[in-house]
């Protein structure tokens, strides 16, 4: 496991266009299917990376409290699922209904959207306002895996809580730290 910290985007990046299969449904989402909240957040996750195992409790409750509050997200997985089959659509597809999770996760096939979000590694998070426009990027928490520190999702929810009260996210942001994006050959 490479620990690769995220590529931090410039804030005020206008949302990449995408659209991508849902793993479980197979509908086509794309950001305008998110846009319309007071926010929506683009999380690059993995199955097999034990950064996002660490966090997959957080993510699950992260995102049930904040999808009442006008907050859409989105999982994007875009690793190389030939050498890393845990990754497969089907997957994932098992994973977000063993865990609940109530948002789309979406399948990167040929890895281009991670590619136009600059994302580099597992987790990365990408929050935009209502706009589309890049607000916070980053990590979720300080917790990593065998660090001892609880995941309580602090970072992002701080981002998020900000967008709610009407302010921006503070620009003092830290790189979410993961497992690099595993690119096709």
């Amino acid at each position: 496991m490479a620990r690769t910290p995220s590529t931090m985007v410039a804030l005020g990046t206008p949302v990449p266009d995408f659209f991508l299969p849902e793993v479980r449904v197979g509908d086509k989402v794309s950001p305008n299917d998110l846009m319309g909240a007071k926010a929506f957040v683009i999380m690059f996750i993995s199955k097999h990376c034990p950064y996002v195992q660490n966090i997959m409790d957080q993510i699950t409750t992260l995102t049930g409290e904040y999808l009442n509050k006008s907050i859409r997200f989105a999982g994007i997985a875009s690793n190389d699922v030939e050498n890393y089959p845990d990754d497969h659509p089907n997957e994932m597809a098992k994973l977000a209904k063993d865990l609940g999770w109530e948002f789309p996760v979406l399948y990167d096939e040929d890895q281009s959207v991670a590619r136009a979000f600059d994302a580099a590694c597992t987790p990365d998070f990408f929050v935009y306002n209502k706009k589309g426009l890049l607000v916070y990027r980053g990590q979720l928490d300080d917790s990593r895996p065998g660090n001892n520190i609880q995941s309580d999702g602090k970072d992002l929810r701080a981002a998020l809580d900000a967008i709610l009260e009407g302010s921006e996210p503070s620009p003092d942001q830290r790189p979410s730290l993961g497992c690099n994006i595993k690119w096709k050959s």
